[in-house]
């Protein structure tokens, strides 16, 4: 049985794609912060990113959490609900527009995370993991890979739920703030007109040219 966590409605996984949206529960996810903090850290007005944190908790993605008077009005604080997961069949239906703001979006949060982490010594432990492969995949292959992360992601909600468990019980002692990242994406060509391998070259036949050839006729005539 899938988590509340999963969203399967193409028109919710597309209101969570909006990149405003999404620099926005990126904070909310690490703190605590009112639309007025938000905007000044994102550098974006106010009453669109008010409007845009409203909306995030009219879905059910945001709370709130507290309010506070501030210069005769009062100032409204929220925090990131558990970041959902977009079943596939919802990412197939969002559009493309959609799809590439959602990365770009996704891709800076994480490039962020790993800079602060590599600096800070986040990589350290002895079983922290770095990978990368580039493949040659047939769709078979591919649809098989992409079913075995799938896969890792059900393992990872039920070591993530039997870690909050333990940690609760232990007063969160040994608490380890961690970050998994998987993808799996199409590699785009290479400077020269080639996909990206980790693997082995294919031999390349060489074309010959005029003189080659013509050589080649003269020592089988000398033959």
């Amino acid at each position: 049985m899938k988590s509340d966590r999963y969203i399967s409605d193409p028109q919710l996984a597309k209101a969570l794609a909006h990149p405003l949206r999404v620099s926005i529960l990126a904070i909310l996810e690490e703190r605590v912060a009112s639309p007025r903090e938000i905007s000044d850290e994102l550098g974006a007005p106010l009453g669109l990113v008010s409007y845009h944190v409203r909306t995030l908790a009219r879905l059910g993605l945001a709370k709130l959490e507290r309010t506070r008077p501030r210069r005769g009005a009062l100032e409204h604080y929220y925090s990131a609900k558990e970041r959902p997961m977009i079943t596939s069949e919802a990412w197939a239906a969002v559009p493309s527009i959609v799809k590439q703001a959602t990365v770009r979006a996704t891709l800076t949060k994480i490039s962020g995370q790993v800079n602060r982490a590599a600096q800070s010594g986040g990589f350290e432990r002895s079983n922290s993991r770095l990978s990368r492969a580039s493949l040659v995949l047939d769709q078979r292959g591919w649809n098989e890979l992409a079913t075995k992360f799938d896969r890792l992601l059900a393992d990872y909600e039920r070591i993530k739920a039997a870690a909050e468990k333990r940690l609760a019980a232990a007063g969160h002692a040994e608490e380890v703030q961690a970050v998994a990242v998987i993808m799996l994406f199409e590699s785009s060509p290479d400077r020269d007109g080639a996909a990206e391998s980790d693997g082995a070259a294919k031999p390349v036949k060489r074309a010959r040219t005029k003189g080659t050839n013509e050589r080649a006729k003269a020592r089988a005539a000398a033959r």
